[in-house]
């Protein structure tokens, strides 16, 4: 099962994206572009419905680089409809957009980087579907200042990559309790039904459903900005979860690592195939991770369970 999860943002999440399925709320008019932004609910959504778009016009006349900038910037302030919500996280702003050719080049703050598996995919494919439709756009590139997120399977994108799905791709789900930081910052649980596509696994699937926003009001991901799951596998019981050295730097010295690896542990350990979870670092078992011992497996008894 080794580096599925990553496997996972190819085919298998881009299956969710449909542009050419999903109703626009308004047809776009001359000088008039459409925004795709996804549905509040996504409980009644089936593949091609996950996307929506509304209706935006921008001055007539303006070059490429400064349209670009401005249907960035549209997409950014979210929609007008009450039923939909925006792709890109809270608080990402564009630090710059310029265009290459036949390629819009837009970089976002750190914000960006908070997005994983569906949810980045989601945003990378709202970004391209937006800005390709001008005519001088026939492919995106999205960075977060001025880097490449080097877990991403591929760093351009087009409207062409955005595949057609049905019903189908789900092909089972799973009972789990996540676990997320309320208002006083303690973990607190949070029972979901998870989708699992072909090739998926149940580990996997809580993974992804951590690194994105909780369903629960009040309700904050326990992962620090930056933090990231390289890959996540099982043996019998044992869920390894693996981790990087690299994104040590990036992450402030009072970031509370410990809490999120509970979260991670916990919520892991709530599958019912799961009694032990191992973190490794770079593929090896490491006595420590920042602040954090690893000596030790987590266990169902010390998650209360």
């Amino acid at each position: 099962m080794r580096g599925r999860y990553g496997l996972l943002l190819g085919a298998v999440l881009l299956a969710l994206l449909c542009a050419a399925c999903g109703p626009a709320e308004g047809e776009a008019e001359e000088n008039g572009y459409l925004l795709y932004f996804r549905e509040k609910d996504l409980t009644a959504s089936s593949g091609g419905d996950v996307f929506q778009t509304e209706a935006v016009e921008i001055e007539e006349g303006l070059d490429t680089q400064t349209a670009v900038e401005n249907l960035v910037k549209h997409l950014l302030e979210g929609p007008r409809s009450e039923l939909l919500r925006g792709t890109l996280p809270a608080g990402t702003t564009l630090l710059s957009a310029r265009v290459e050719g036949s390629r819009a080049v837009v970089d976002f703050s750190a914000a960006y980087s908070t997005l994983s598996g569906v949810r980045l995919t989601m945003a990378d494919y709202a970004v391209t579907l937006t800005l390709t439709q001008l005519p001088e756009i026939t492919s995106v590139k999205i960075t977060v200042q001025g880097k490449e997120l080097a877990y991403r399977d591929k760093q351009v994108f087009t409207a062409r990559d955005v595949l057609l799905s049905s019903e189908e791709d789900v092909v089972s789900t799973v009972e789990a309790v996540l676990y997320f930081l309320n208002e006083e910052g303690r973990l607190t649980e949070e029972r979901r039904t998870l989708d699992l596509y072909e090739g998926d696994t149940q580990a996997a699937a809580v993974i992804r459903a951590l690194e994105s926003a909780p369903e629960t009001k009040g309700l904050v991901t326990a992962l620090p900005e930056g933090f990231r799951v390289r890959s996540v596998w099982q043996e019998e019981d044992t869920c390894y979860v693996n981790l990087s050295s690299s994104l040590m730097g990036g992450l402030a010295e009072d970031l509370p690592l410990g809490t999120a690896l509970d979260s991670l542990s916990r919520s892991l350990c709530s599958l019912d195939a799961v009694s032990e979870v191992r973190f490794l670092v770079d593929g090896e078992f490491e006595e420590r991770y920042g602040g954090v011992d690893l000596s030790e497996p987590y266990t169902n008894a010390m998650n209360g369970g």
